[in-house]
């Protein structure tokens, strides 16, 4: 990134050895982050738009991050901010803020998280539990707080005056000029935990805070928990020397939740006033945001079955409150962030699914609709600003490829023409100033590790900020002449929808020859598999290839970014129109001269190792081995937001409980299957795989298992991850290379 050290000249210096031609090779891939196509982490416009910056793993040890800076001005990238000079020495975490960081699938150490005051003279980092405040132009950091307990969550006030965190599960506001601490709430501890999201809302809702101020800096909104009605649970998390034992607090599917209110505490004399949240208790609180003016607070209501939500507006004044939109679905309503309330304070943007894809909305703020602002056949992915001084909207979406995601503006009070800002043939994440003068974008295709670019707000280039050429000099490059481009397609699911589909295949078939081939599969909600975009698994599976395998994925129904037609066919029933949609695949397959039908494998992980299972057990006459990572077997198992969404509550849809957990098909396996998991998987517990295990021994049944002590969800790490990938690979060799 700019012209001293790059990602390029880090990838360099981290392989010991010389680059020439040879095989890819799997400990290469796990070690060398420059063919893992790693890339500068949680890149930002600073407030006054002087500045981009990121984070980016030293040289001495990728693995602690730094903040590094972009400077428009001189165009120059530089340090800002080395981790070592505020803190040095392993770091200790609490539990609470392990899990948090694993929820938010945050991994290393250094600086992790930073945030800007609002007129970037300062950066807030929290680190070992404490906090730093670090002035930019003195460069010159602080301790603002050093306790033994562990503060976390932290943030700067909207003016900047304070720095507010969670302290021993209470609110606190610390007055960066005096140092002076304000304790806003009391009661926390034990059950009781104020302004800290749930687990649920952590891990399935994607709210990863309980509290929010006000503008203008006089008043907090809170969620206030209460974990009395959740029951506890005694998870192990079983590692190489020792067994942990946890007593969790777990929402079972079909178990109670937390009871939760919603408070608004004012800074002068912490007196807290409570929102009338209703008579109906068993809900959900997915968001909360403040207008404008300061003194009115939206709030998303969502009911326990996840078929209606109501965005509410709280009058802080008199107290009085009004639902200003209702969304009500037969099956559920997909959350998302698309919410701005306008600097006029009087209109707001808004997402919807109501005609059948995410589109915008925009609506006057007593809730009366204006007109919709996007529309078609396609998506809207995010909303990424608002510039009401030129009547714009920017925002991500598919309106060109469902297999990619680009850059648009649209007029946002009048009818108008959407334009496309980015590159057709890449897929495109992207970071908007501020003043929306400009973006960064992140771009990649299938073939083609991330480059990062910085582009004025009409798509025009300006400069590179991590060019990330594929040249000579590139640690890919040797393999490059290697990489097989994949074919792209399109078959018809039974209710004649589309389903896309991707084949990664030898560059020079043999003709005659019959190839085995792994279908790998994810599946679940919330998720696509088929882009043209870059990711580390694309390279395992241009590995595969070389070792003379084809690799097939399919987005079945139920999958993410088609609309909530494609998904709403796996309502009540998991795992059985997901099948149906890969034996389709496997149909197709075996139309190719060149594919072995006698040899077609699965492989998934999470939902796709759930997936693989169901495949293997359900249609055996078309999976002839499979692979299943970290798989759920039994949705009774699972949280309540995430299954209930789609299973609903066990009491009334027990028999699609039943049919969408495992177990009821495994005396239908007929091939070889592999079963492996992490041994302190808090999100699909171990206890997932150890009940079908036992089944499975039961039923006399042979399989293989591997099991990684101490590995969460993610199986983190390149010795885990170089370890189960030759794992995998072993397995197919032994059942489909002749």
């Amino acid at each position: 990134m700019g012209n001293k050290t790059t990602l390029l000249s880090l990838t360099l210096a981290l392989t010991s050895f010389t680059i020439n031609a040879e095989p890819l090779s799997l400990e290469r891939l796990f070690s060398d982050p420059g063919l893992s196509g790693k890339s500068p982490v949680k890149l930002k416009f600073s407030p006054t738009g002087e500045r981009v910056t990121y984070l980016q793993g030293k040289q001495d040890d990728y693995n602690r991050y730094d903040l590094w800076e972009y400077n428009l001005k001189d165009k120059t990238n530089r340090l800002l901010v080395d981790s070592k000079n505020l803190f040095l020495g392993p770091e200790t975490l609490s539990n609470e803020e392990k899990a948090r960081r694993e929820r938010q699938r945050i991994f290393g150490k250094g600086i992790l998280e930073y945030k800007f005051s609002k007129d970037g003279s300062a950066l807030l980092f929290p680190l070992n539990g404490d906090l730093y405040y670090y002035n930019l132009a003195k460069k010159q950091s602080k301790k603002l707080t050093n306790t033994p307990e562990f503060e976390t969550d932290a943030r700067f006030s909207p003016k900047g005056k304070y720095v507010s965190f969670i302290r021993a599960q209470n609110i606190y506001a610390l007055n960066i000029a005096t140092g002076k601490e304000i304790k806003l709430t009391t009661d926390g501890g034990g059950v009781i935990k104020n302004g800290m999201a749930e687990f649920v809302s952590q891990e399935e809702m994607g709210r990863m805070t309980g509290y929010w101020w006000s503008n203008d800096e006089s008043k907090i909104a809170f969620t206030r928990i209460d974990e009395t009605p959740v029951s506890e649970a005694i998870r192990n998390e079983i590692y190489a020397e020792e067994v942990k034992l946890f007593n969790q607090r777990y929402p079972f599917t079909g178990t109670n939740n937390v009871d939760i209110q919603l408070g608004i505490v004012k800074l002068n004399n912490r007196k807290i006033s409570w929102v009338d949240l209703g008579k109906e208790k068993d809900i959900y609180i997915p968001r909360v945001k403040w207008l404008q003016d300061s003194k009115t607070l939206s709030y998303q209501w969502q009911n326990r079955s996840q078929q209606k939500l109501e965005l509410r507006a709280y009058d802080t004044k008199s107290e009085k409150q009004k639902v200003l939109l209702t969304e009500t679905s037969n099956t559920w309503i997909n959350l998302h962030k698309e919410l701005r309330f306008l600097k006029d304070n009087t209109h707001f943007v808004w997402a919807s699914e109501q005609d059948g894809f995410k589109h915008l909305y925009l609506y006057k703020n007593d809730g009366t609709l204006i007109h919709q602002i996007t529309q078609g056949d396609w998506i809207v992915d995010s909303l990424q600003g608002v510039d009401e001084k030129k009547g714009l909207v920017y925002f991500s979406g598919r309106a060109d490829s469902v297999l990619e995601s680009h850059l648009y503006s649209v007029p946002l009070k009048k009818s108008g023409k959407i334009k496309r800002l980015t590159e057709k043939g890449q897929y495109h994440k992207v970071v908007m100033a501020q003043d929306y003068k400009s973006f960064i974008d992140s771009s990649s295709s299938v073939n083609q590790p991330t480059s990062i670019s910085l582009r004025d707000n009409k798509g025009n280039f300006i400069n590179w900020l991590e060019q990330n050429k594929l040249d000579d000099k590139h640690p890919l490059s040797p393999f490059s002449t290697d990489l097989t481009t994949p074919e792209y397609g399109m078959l018809k699911a039974e209710d004649g929808q589309t389903l896309h589909y991707r084949l990664f295949k030898p560059k020079n078939l043999e003709v005659g020859k019959k190839y085995p081939v792994i279908v790998n599969v994810y599946g679940g909600p919330h998720a696509q598999r088929v882009t043209n975009t870059w990711r580390l698994k694309n390279m395992y599976f241009q590995y595969m290839v070389q070792q003379g395998y084809i690799i097939f994925q399919l987005d079945n129904r139920g999958s993410y970014n088609r609309g909530k037609a494609f998904e709403d066919p796996i309502y009540k029933h998991l795992g059985k129109p997901e099948v149906i949609d890969q034996i389709k695949g496997v149909e197709f397959l075996r139309t190719l001269d060149f594919v072995d039908a006698n040899r077609i494998g699965i492989y998934g992980h999470s939902y796709g190792g759930y997936m693989a299972l169901m495949a293997m057990f359900k249609a055996g006459d078309y999976f002839q081995a499979g692979v299943s990572g970290a798989p759920v077997t039994d949705w009774n198992l699972y949280d309540t937001h995430y299954t209930e969404r789609y299973l609903s509550h066990p009491k009334t849809n027990a028999e699609g409980y039943e049919a969408s957990n495992v177990f009821a098909y495994s005396e239908g396996l007929k091939g070889p299957l592999m079963i492996y998991h992490g041994m302190a998987d808090d999100n699909v517990l171990f206890t997932h795989a150890t009940k079908v295990f036992k089944k499975l021994q039961d039923q006399a049944l042979p399989f293989e298992m591997m099991t990684y002590p101490g590995s969460k969800h993610s199986l983190r790490g390149k010795q885990v991850q170089t370890h189960l990938h030759k794992t995998i690979t072993n397995f197919f060799d032994r059942h489909f290379k002749k």
